[in-house]
């Protein structure tokens, strides 16, 4: 027994020499060094380096639910009107990468956002949305207009060494809703837009100019039309009169084309008080060419819709010379620790004419269109667009609109804050320009109710009179909010506001309680009819807003 066992011992210790031979004969390949994830401090906390780069990169996120409430008693035949509450999911992916070079931080930032939104007008659907392509509305008897699908490329720019290219914020807006959840308040609050911007430093203190090239398809609110098809919106020049003095009009595309981008200039200065910015913007608005040829001789004009028109007016020809919008605003934000850490006062007021979409004049449901409503069922909506086509003059008249705007912000204790808010503005169209459009449509040969929809009758008379077409008109909005945040980056609110349009003068046609009438209607109506027609001065509501958010 001993004898094997010393057997087995010395061959196993055999085998063993052998083999260690061998492997010192061999190549001895080494482990691939392990690259951990660092921690990267240099732009603040949640930057990490990604692996094998000296690019440093931040992942964010936003989950949110919002339920809204604004009473209506409407109904609609097309779906888009009715509802009362209204629900929206949103989900927000942020990536942040940076990366220090010679000439400072090279940086490119991504956010995607997805929703799903239910609910009308009165709930938290967005016919802008829509509009601008980024929402897919459902389709259905019981859904039709009123369930949408919203994926957007909501930010994707880069900055180097002062400049931002890509899809960003527009550096005209300054408070831009910032206190608000459904950004009721009018004033300028472009969240996404295509540019190229420079920003330089003024002097060693707080102070810098940017001037930025922006996407005009974002800024750019409707010149208004009588006249609305599937290949776009018309409206009516004049191009001759026959022997008699009559009037010859032509159609003409007002839907307005990409020629040139927005012009924007912004000086800014910041400062432990807080900050201060002027804003300036410059913006084309164009038409096509008239659909068809004709003279522009207007002889003999003279008498015709009672004097309305004017001797030597002369129509555009062939083609309607483009104008040139603008608006200026101004704000300030105020820090006041000194009443709790963390409160904050924006004042802000703009100006501008061919601009609404940069005075912040729009519905809270966005704009892209003659008449925006606000409220679910209201008895008018007003008239929102840049500017109104001359059908005599053959110019593109610009409206004018202003609005001011202030918010405040308080932290009762670290958890909770309340934030109020109120803005009031005014819009007015060019002088002449509804009588302009009356005479053109009304007056013209025409069929009555060609154009039932703008409801505007011939100057003088009762429908234009009650009309709601191109009336200058005001809005006015108030409301505030209470938020309470148990841990960090946990938001659980509520927001109610108060809202009111109405026109600066005269009074308009109730349309919801009156129902759909054309211009020629109301002007067959007898005197006793005409005394049941309710009419109205304003249209207002109220709307409040729930909300759990989590950023992470």
């Amino acid at each position: 027994m001993k004898l094997l066992k010393s057997s087995l011992l010395a061959s196993a210790a055999g085998f063993a020499a052998v083999a260690g031979a061998q492997a010192a004969d061999l190549p001895v390949k080494k482990a691939a060094p392990i690259e951990y994830v660092r921690v990267c401090s240099a732009y603040g906390a949640g930057f990490f380096y990604i692996p094998g780069t000296d690019t440093c990169i931040r992942l964010s996120g936003r989950a949110r639910l919002d339920v809204g409430y604004q009473p209506t008693s409407a109904r609609s035949n097309n779906g888009s009107q009715g509802d009362t509450t209204g629900y929206i999911g949103l989900a927000r992916i942020n990536v942040d990468a940076r990366t220090q070079t010679g000439y400072g931080t090279l940086r490119a930032f991504v956010r995607l956002q997805f929703a799903s939104r239910t609910g009308a007008t009165g709930g938290l659907r967005s016919g802008t949305q829509e509009r601008i392509g980024s929402a897919f509305a459902a389709i259905g008897q019981d859904q039709g207009g009123r369930v949408q699908q919203f994926v957007n490329t909501d930010k994707a720019f880069i900055q180097f060494a002062g400049l931002t290219a890509g899809r960003a914020s527009s550096f005209f807006d300054f408070y831009a809703h910032d206190f608000e959840f459904a950004g009721a308040t009018a004033n300028s609050d472009l969240q996404s837009t295509n540019l190229l911007a420079y920003t330089s430093k003024l002097g060693d203190g707080g102070l810098s100019a940017t001037v930025s090239l922006e996407d005009p398809s974002f800024r750019r609110n409707t010149i208004n039309s009588q006249e609305s098809t599937a290949a776009g919106a018309l409206s009516r020049v004049l191009l001759s009169t026959n022997a008699l003095g009559v009037p010859t009009f032509q159609q003409i595309e007002v839907s307005q084309r990409n020629r040139m981008p927005d012009f924007v200039g912004v000086l800014r200065y910041d400062a432990a008080w807080g900050s201060a910015q002027l804003s300036a913007a410059v913006k084309e608005l164009n038409t096509s060419n008239v659909i068809g040829t004709g003279s522009a001789n207007v002889a003999g004009i003279v008498g015709l819709q009672n004097n309305f028109f004017a001797p030597g007016i002369v129509g555009p020809g062939a083609r309607v010379s483009s104008e040139y919008g603008w608006a200026v605003q101004g704000g300030v934000k105020i820090n006041m620790p000194f009443i709790a850490p963390g409160d904050t006062l924006y004042l802000q007021g703009a100006y501008g004419e061919g601009a609404t979409l940069y005075t912040g004049y729009s519905s809270y449901n966005g704009s892209y269109t003659r008449s925006a409503s606000t409220i679910n069922g209201a008895a008018f909506d007003p008239y929102m667009a840049d500017a109104s086509l001359n059908p005599i003059t053959g110019k593109i008249d610009l409206s004018t609109s202003w609005t001011v705007v202030g918010s405040f912000l308080h932290y009762w204790a670290p958890e909770w804050r309340s934030a109020v808010f109120g803005s009031y503005g005014e819009m007015s169209f060019a002088r002449g320009a509804r009588e302009a459009n009356a005479a053109a449509y009304a007056g013209s040969g025409f069929a009555p109710g060609v154009n039932s929809a703008a409801f505007i009758g011939a100057p003088g008379s009762r429908a234009f009179a009650l009309s709601p077409a191109l009336r200058d008109n005001y809005q006015f909005v108030a409301g505030g909010s209470i938020i309470w945040s148990p841990v960090k980056d946990l938001d659980i609110g509520l927001e109610g506001f108060y809202t009111k349009v109405g026109v600066q003068n005269g009074r308009v046609i109730d349309q919801f309680n009156n129902g759909t009438l054309t211009a020629a209607q109301v002007n067959a109506l007898t005197a006793a009819q005409a005394t049941s027609l309710r009419t109205v001065t304003a249209s207002d509501t109220f709307q409040l807003r729930a909300r759990v958010q989590r950023d992470f």
